[in-house]
């Protein structure tokens, strides 16, 4: 059951574009290249590179939840003093969030192309050592892209934050075992890099227009 003040198809307009944005922000390299790295030089299975990355991602969304969590109640405390003002901070937050990204993609330098493959070395580290780095990379970087939406979402309640989080824990994890499978299955890595600078400008484009629904719905 959907809370009171949130019809149906809003609640699933916000959820899905919470997926979409989790699983684009899931297309940086960072989210899913090293994982490939210490795969192969772990040489594992991809069923034990898929649990990493699922632990990893699932740690990554568990840190940007909390982050969001103090988002929501500073956002909460500032909306008691000045009422109605909430929606629309949080709309000019994703549009400017969205247009730093857009801007930033848009100006951003080409990237040289990568150099000969490296070579598959013996495993340096333990497998626990490798598990346990890749997870904490991704837990003390919560995903900054994904913070405004809490803010925006913060008088629904504790449901649709909860779901949304759900959302965000679905899109991150499938972003990033989708790409680590075809990275790993042989996908050209170069062309899916190449295809990652354009992730910056999809990913603003969203944000904004997000931004923009939140304004809409007000009126």
């Amino acid at each position: 059951m959907s809370p009171p003040d949130l019809h149906a198809p809003v609640l699933a307009s916000l959820l899905g574009g919470g997926f979409a944005a989790a699983f684009l922000h899931a297309a940086l390299p960072t989210h899913w290249l090293p994982f490939v790295l210490v795969g192969r030089a772990q040489r594992w299975s991809l069923a034990r590179i898929l649990t990493a990355v699922t632990v990893a991602g699932l740690a990554h969304i568990a840190a940007t939840a909390a982050f969001g969590g103090l988002i929501v109640l500073l956002g909460l405390a500032l909306n008691q003093w000045v009422a109605g003002v909430l929606p629309y901070l949080s709309a000019t937050l994703l549009i400017l969030f969205g247009a730093f990204y857009l801007a930033r993609a848009t100006l951003k330098r080409p990237v040289p192309a990568a150099g000969p493959p490296i070579e598959t070395p013996e495993p340096a580290v333990s497998d626990a050592a490798a598990f346990g780095g890749l997870v904490a990379m991704m837990a003390v970087s919560p995903g900054e892209v994904l913070l405004p939406v809490y803010l925006s979402t913060a008088q629904e309640g504790l449901v649709v934050l909860s779901l949304l989080t759900l959302a965000f824990a679905a899109g991150t994890v499938a972003g990033m075992a989708v790409l680590t499978v075809l990275a790993r299955a042989g996908a050209s890595i170069l062309r899916l890099e190449r295809w990652s600078r354009y992730e910056g400008m999809v990913l603003g484009a969203a944000l904004m227009l997000l931004g923009l629904l939140v304004l809409l719905h007000q009126h």
